[in-house]
């Protein structure tokens, strides 16, 4: 599993251009609002789920975005899905809780976890996320950040929580 000193270095070895934000540590969005103004661009919640069928899935939204488990689930077409477990945050993704972001999927070897975000977190300017770690927050493009993740092997499914539907999907 990756540390956030090893993630970072990728960044850099990558050559992506981004913002390392210390800060004490934020568990919940509720927490991490009061950093707002001081961290420019989106900034996000992150839900990790898993269904009966053991498939896993991490969906990242603007941080007021009002998701409806049964709704999301349905249009996604992800079963009946419900909070996965700590113990299956740790195995796929190496964090703990309060610091999954999609950075986290790059512990994902194996590609266990769809990643699903958000249209209004996919249109903004520049987004932010934990890496790895919830006393950081990097601030990247939002067109660096998916370039990144598919330079990593990483699928995206672009949704829109409002109208219901997958928009885009990178692979």
């Amino acid at each position: 599993m990756l540390d956030v000193k090893e993630f970072i270095n990728i960044l850099k070895k990558q050559k992506y251009n981004f913002i390392l934000n210390e800060h004490d540590p934020v568990f919940t969005v509720e927490e991490s609002s009061k950093l707002r103004g001081k961290i420019k661009g989106s900034h996000s919640k992150n839900l990790f789920l898993k269904n009966k069928k053991n498939n896993f899935y991490l969906i990242s939204c603007e941080e007021n975005e009002l998701i409806d488990l049964k709704k999301i689930s349905k249009f996604l077409h992800l079963g009946n899905t419900s909070f996965a477990k700590e113990e299956y945050l740790y195995k796929y993704l190496g964090v703990k809780p309060g610091s999954v972001s999609p950075f986290a999927l790059l512990n994902d070897t194996f590609n266990v976890v769809d990643f699903y975000l958000e249209k209004k977190l996919y249109e903004s300017e520049i987004i932010n996320f934990h890496p790895l770690v919830n006393n950081i927050t990097i601030t990247i493009e939002t067109k660096k950040f998916i370039s990144f993740m598919i330079e990593n092997n990483k699928k995206i499914h672009i949704f829109s929580n409002e109208e219901g539907v997958i928009i885009k999907r990178y692979e």
